[in-house]
C-alpha cells in the first residue's frame, strides 16, 4: 500500500506537472527564516558565554575560575551546570512544546504555526536583551525555545509539501542554509560585540535576535498555506486553487485528487502518534528517530555552540576564538549550498557516505594534535598546529553541512504518509532537541573529563552512523511523497518485510475503491 493509503496509477510512479514558479520560491524563502532564528540562538550563546561582561554579571565562579591562573584548567575551566543550562535550556523547551506545534500543525495550517513560532521569538529575544538576572535570562531562552519547537515543526514541513518534486531536496535544505547563515550571523555579532567597552556587548547579541525573529513574523503573515494542509482541515476549493497558483499550470486534477485521497485516508485515524507504532510505520520512525540521534552524536552541536569557548580552551586568546568561530560558520554556509545543488542530483545516501569518511577522518586528526600538543595547563598551541585544527574543524564542518545537517530534517519530511506526517515530524523534532539538549547540558563537562578523546568518541559514533546509512538507509531522491511506500519501502531488503506483513495480514483485497479497508487495525 502506498504511502497516502491508495494506489497509484502505475508502479512507475508519478511525475506530476509543475512549473518553478515565483510564489513557491518566495514561500520558500520567507519559511525557510525559521531556520535563520534557530541558527542564530546556537551561534549566540556560545559567544555570549566567552565574554569577560556576560559571565561576570551571570555566572561569577565560571568568571572567576577563568581568570585565576590557581585553579584555571584548559579542558575545565567552563565546566559549569548553570552555564550549560543557558545554551540547554532552550532545547529542552523546545522539546516540550514540540507536542502542541504537532496539533497546531495539524489543526490551525503550517503558516499559523510558523506565525506562533514568529512571536515566541520575539518575546524571547526582548527577555534576554532586557534580562537583569539569570532568572529572566532563562525564561528568554525558554520563550525562544518554544519558538524552535513550533517552528521546526512547521517549516519543514512547509517547505517539503510546497516544493514539486524534483527540487524538493534544494528547496528543504534552505531551512538548513538559513541556520548555517544564522550561525554565521551571530558569529559576525559576538566579533563586533566583544569589543563594545561598557559591558553591554553581550545585550547587543541577544538583542539582534530580534531581525530573524521578525522575518520570519512576517514571512508567516504573507505566505500561503500549503495544499496539503487545506485539504487535510477540509478547505478542498482554497487548497486546488492555491495548488494551480503555486504549480503554474491548470494540469493540477491527478495532484489534487491524489491530495484528496491521502487526506481521506488520513481522517480515518484518530490516533496518529498511536498510529505511528503500527508496524507498516516502523520504517520511517526508526530512520527518522535514528537520524536525529546521529545527527547529534557527529558533535557538530558541540562544535557549534562552543567553537569560540574550544578555540579559547585551545589557546587561541578570545579574539582569535571568535575570528575562528566566524571561519566556520562561512565554511559551514558555503557547503550547505553544495547540498542544495548536489542532494538532488547525487542522491541522499551518497553525499552521507562520502561526509562519513570525511567527518571520521577530520576527528581523528583533531584528537591527535591536541592529545599530543594541548596540555591541561598549556597556555598556547603552536601556530602551525592551531592552523590544521581551524582546517580540519572546517573540513568536518563542511562534510557536516552538505549531509548530516540538512538531510537529517529532509528525510523524516519527506518519509511519512500524511496521516502520520504531523505526528511523525513530531517526534523527529523532539528526538533532535532532546539529544541537542544531552550534548548541550554535558559537553563542557564532557570535555573536561574526556579532554581530547571527546573527538574520538564523537568519531566512533561517525563510524557507526555511517553503517547504519549503508546498510538500512533507503534512496528517495526524485520520488513523490505520497509514493514512497511503494517505491521506497517495498523495494528495500529489509524494511519491505514491514510492508509485505501488513498487506498480508490485514489489507484484504475485498473491493474497496483504491485497495483501502477502513475496518482495518492492526
Amino acid at each position: 500500500m502506498p504511502a497516502g493509503g491508495f494506489s497509484v496509477p502505475s508502479s512507475g510512479g508519478t511525475e506530476f506537472e509543475a512549473k518553478i514558479t515565483p510564489i513557491v520560491i518566495i514561500s520558500c524563502v520567507m519559511a525557510a527564516t525559521g531556520g535563520l532564528m534557530f541558527g542564530y540562538d546556537i551561534g549566540v550563546s556560545g559567544g555570549v558565554t566567552a565574554m569577560p561582561d556576560f559571565l561576570e554579571k551571570f555566572f561569577p565562579v565560571v568568571y572567576l575560575k577563568t581568570k585565576d591562573p590557581n585553579i584555571n584548567s584548559n579542558y575545565c575551566k567552563y565546566d559549569n551546570q548553570g552555564l550549560q543550562l543557558f545554551t540547554s535550556s532552550l532545547y529542552l523547551a523546545g522539546l516540550t512544546s514540540t507536542f502542541f506545534a504537532s496539533y497546531t500543525t495539524r489543526r490551525l495550517g503550517r503558516r499559523l504555526t510558523m506565525l506562533i513560532a514568529g512571536l515566541f521569538f520575539i518575546a524571547g529575544t526582548v527577555f534576554n536583551a532586557a534580562a537583569q538576572n539569570l532568572a529572566m535570562l532563562i525564561i528568554g531562552r525558554i520563550m525562544l525555545g518554544c519558538g524552535v519547537g513550533f517552528a521546526n515543526q512547521a517549516v519543514p514541513l512547509f517547505l517539503s509539501e510546497i516544493a514539486p518534486t524534483r527540487i524538493r531536496g534544494g528547496l528543504n535544505i534552505l531551512f538548513q542554509l538559513n541556520v548555517t547563515i544564522g550561525i554565521l550571523f551571530a558569529s559576525l555579532v559576538n566579533y563586533g560585540t566583544a569589543k563594545i567597552k561598557g559591558g553591554w556587548g553581550w545585550r547587543l547579541s541577544l538583542g539582534l535576535a530580534g531581525i530573524p525573529a521578525g522575518l520570519l513574523t512576517v514571512g508567516a503573515l504573507l505566505v500561503v498555506d500549503t495544499p496539503n494542509s487545506l485539504i487535510e482541515r477540509g478547505r478542498l476549493d482554497e487548497g486546488k486553487a492555491v495548488l494551480r497558483k503555486i504549480r503554474g499550470t491548470d494540469n493540477i486534477e491527478p495532484e489534487f485528487l491524489e491530495l484528496v485521497e491521502a487526506s481521506r485516508v488520513a481522517k480515518l485515524v484518530k490516533h496518529p502518534f498511536r498510529n505511528l507504532l503500527k508496524r507498516r510505520n516502523r520504517p520511517q520512525l526508526v530512520i527518522a528517530v535514528a537520524l536525529q540521534i546521529f545527527q547529534q552524536f557527529t558533535g557538530i552541536n558541540a562544535i557549534m555552540f562552543y567553537a569560540p569557548v574550544l578555540f579559547d580552551t585551545l589557546g587561541f586568546g578570545s579574539d582569535a576564538a571568535l575570528y575562528s568561530a566566524v571561519i566556520t560558520g562561512a565554511v559551514n554556509v558555503l557547503s550547505t549550498l553544495v547540498s542544495i545543488y548536489s542532494v538532488d542530483k547525487v542522491g541522499r545516501r551518497m553525499l552521507l557516505l562520502e561526509a562519513g569518511v570525511q567527518m571520521f577522518l577530520s576527528q581523528v586528526v583533531i584528537a591527535i594534535i591536541l592529545g599530543i600538543k594541548v596540555k591541561d595547563h598549556s597556555e598556547d598551541l603552536h601556530k602551525t598546529y592551531a592552523i590544521i585544527v581551524v582546517i580540519m574543524v572546517c573540513t568536518f564542518v563542511s562534510a557536516f553541512a552538505w549531509s548530516w545537517g540538512p538531510l537529517g530534517w529532509l528525510i523524516p519530511s519527506e518519509t511519512f504518509p500524511l496521516e502520520t506526517r504531523s505526528a511523525g515530524q513530531s517526534v523527529t523534532v523532539c528526538i533532535n532537541l532532546l539529544f541537542t539538549f544531552v550534548i548541550a547540558q554535558a559537553f563542557l563537562s564532557m570535555l573536561c573529563h574526556f579532554k581530547y578523546g571527546i573527538f574520538f568518541f564523537f568519531s566512533g559514533w561517525v563510524l557507526i552512523m555511517s553503517c547504519f546509512v549503508l546498510f538500512l538507509l533507503p534512496e528517495t531522491k526524485n520520488i513523490p511523497i505520497e509514493e514512497m511506500a511503494e517505491r521506497v519501502w517495498k523495494q528495500h531488503w529489509l524494511w519491505k518485510r514491514f510492508m509485505d506483513d501488513h498487506e498480508d495480514d490485514g489489507e484484504k483485497k475485498i473491493g474497496y475503491k483504491n485497495g483501502f479497508d477502513p475496518s482495518y487495525q492492526l
